[in-house]
């Protein structure tokens, strides 16, 4: 890191302080601090969904999967076709209800007692997907462009681990959502920019594209998009069962995505932003994924050399912070730190806000109703702290987890959480018959069994079960069939318990399902679309579409 490099990225921290300072002056009501006012144009709407799911976990953990999985994990970054399903399916039911979080919602569909379940494991899972993964893969750049700066790289973990939590932390709690989401455009861009000169100067230093294809088709097998079904972490069946389960949970009922479509100014302007934000979705697998390609092909050429884990494979942890180091030049170097800096900090910035939202209206204010705004606020900023705290502490454990990668680690853990709300959503959107009885029995058995495979994972990653016995066998089942088993026992198990009771009243479902909508709501809905939605959700298909059929055989 230069003088030059290092001024770049003070210029970043002063753009954001100034953007920060100016949003705080409209934090006086929970609607202005969480939801920013319901005020959000479309275009702030994509830029911050972009941004809140592109964090520091993805920039490394998916070039760090790149080069030892391929593009195996390219299907996860193409979900952008429901990031469609956000805004023509789920949005007009959120938005029209009126709703601050997704747990409250669930208590307008079913009951009080499936908000609680849903705000409790949300908050279980930002710890452990959002903040420790987080936190995790910025201070692994931190300890490779800075080893000595501190003392030892250990220490400049830490060091980085903190410091970019505490300043993320400051302007999360001064300027609230309004401060979030327009720093995030600011930062969507200086990460889209930051980014593509990685993919650039490793295509310039390897000798273009098709020299890319040459080495990576001496082994084709382990970089192709489909895997064979004897695949052990890949199957193409686990894949087609998983990625959708993980997807339409993380895009379409998860707090710290939808929050920004609940901010937008009206139905269309929230439609809209998914839609451009399913656009930009695209673009990750070609400036994230595509680098930790070329960072193996230069490895193997010997251009670059990538440090090994102890079993003597390439540490794909460390592949996007080695590529920075010694492919940039001074200047660019800092642009791309200041995109890394850009990711991290928007994706904990939403994390922060999203939680203190939970936590204040879904938790505090059932337990304390009627409380003065301002109490509110603040008591949202303690839990914040109270999550972040946590999940600091889990990162040492999710070492033990994350065995195959980082980011491989985020779609485990996605995958056991994910399944029983996916099918408590879809369920009591599309069926009137689900009740409160089904949705409670659903969420309660599904997160109990996906924790229990956690543990067991983990602790089978520790060499606590040895290579043999019933224990072992369940900690290294596959993830995505894993999570394909609990999605179907979670269905049963909603559909089963609702039989149990009776169906809830047309007047407690009014509005809430696609079959008790009144024809004024069918027409609010339909007048908030016209050609461009269809239009631009006709080119992101056909985006994606693109990119899966000349992937598939790119390398045959």
């Amino acid at each position: 890191m230069t003088p030059l490099d290092w001024i770049i990225i003070a210029a970043y921290f002063v753009v954001l302080a100034t953007i920060a300072w100016r949003s705080s002056k409209h934090t006086a009501t929970t609607a202005e601090y969480f939801l920013a006012g319901r005020n959000l144009p479309w275009f702030v709407v994509g830029c911050s969904l972009l941004a809140s799911n592109i964090g520091s976990e993805h920039i490394v953990g998916l070039a760090g999967n790149g080069a030892t999985s391929g593009m195996a994990m390219a299907h996860w970054e193409l979900h952008a076709w429901i990031m469609l399903m956000l805004g023509w399916v789920f949005v007009p039911f959120y938005y029209r209800s009126g709703v601050f979080t997704m747990p409250e919602f669930l208590e307008r569909r079913f009951d009080g007692r499936s908000r609680w379940t849903l705000s409790v494991v949300s908050l279980i899972a930002y710890v452990f997907t959002k903040v420790s993964v987080t936190v995790y893969a910025g201070a692994v750049v931190f300890m490779t462009l800075l080893p000595d700066t501190f003392g030892s790289p250990e220490n400049a973990f830490w060091i980085g681990a903190f410091t970019t939590v505490v300043l993320t932390g400051i302007y999360t709690v001064i300027g609230g959502l309004r401060a979030v989401v327009y720093t995030e455009v600011a930062q969507t861009g200086l990460l889209l920019f930051g980014s593509v000169f990685i993919t650039i100067f490793g295509l310039q230093q390897l000798g273009g594209w098709g020299e890319l294809q040459t080495v990576l088709s001496a082994k084709a097998d382990q970089f192709a998009l489909w895997r064979p079904m004897s695949d052990p972490d890949f199957p193409w069946l686990g894949i087609m069962i998983a990625s959708p389960i993980v997807g339409i949970w993380y895009w379409c009922t998860d707090q710290y995505i939808v929050q920004r479509t609940l901010a937008a100014k009206s139905l269309r302007e929230a439609r809209r932003g998914a839609i451009f934000g399913a656009f930009l979705k695209v673009l990750p697998v070609f400036i994230f994924l595509v680098p930790g390609l070329i960072g193996y092909a230069l490895h193997t050429k010997g251009v670059i050399s990538i440090p090994a884990k102890a079993d003597g494979s390439v540490n794909g942890d460390m592949v996007f912070p080695t590529m920075v180091a010694s492919l940039l030049p001074a200047g660019l170097r800092g642009i791309v730190v200041a995109g890394l800096l850009s990711a991290l900090m928007s994706s904990l910035a939403s994390l922060f806000n999203s939680c203190a939202t939970l936590f204040t209206v879904d938790i505090y204010e059932k337990l304390r109703p009627g409380r003065p705004e301002k109490e509110l606020v603040r008591v949202g900023r303690i839990a914040t702290g109270v999550v972040v705290i946590l999940g600091v502490i889990w990162i040492p454990v999710m070492k033990l987890v994350s065995s195959g990668g980082l980011y491989q680690y985020l779609q485990s853990v996605q995958g056991y959480l994910a399944p029983p709300i996916t099918a408590t959503f879809l369920l009591g959107l599309f069926f009137k018959r689900i009740n409160a009885r089904g949705a409670l029995a659903g969420l309660v058995t599904g997160f109990i069994l996906g924790m229990a495979k956690l543990t067991i994972q983990a602790m089978d990653g520790s060499g606590a079960f040895g290579d043999s016995g019933l224990l072992h066998a369940i900690g290294a089942y596959n993830f995505l069939y894993a999570s394909g088993w609990l999605f179907l026992i979670s269905i049963i198990v909603v559909v089963g318990a609702s039989l149990t009771a009776p169906p809830q009243s047309d007047a407690q479902i009014a509005g809430l399902t696609y079959h008790s909508l009144t024809p004024e709501q069918k027409a609010e809905t339909r007048a908030s679309w016209g050609a461009a939605e269809v239009v631009g959700s006709a080119v992101v298909l056909a985006l994606v579409f693109s990119i899966y059929v000349y992937f598939s055989f790119w390398l045959s």
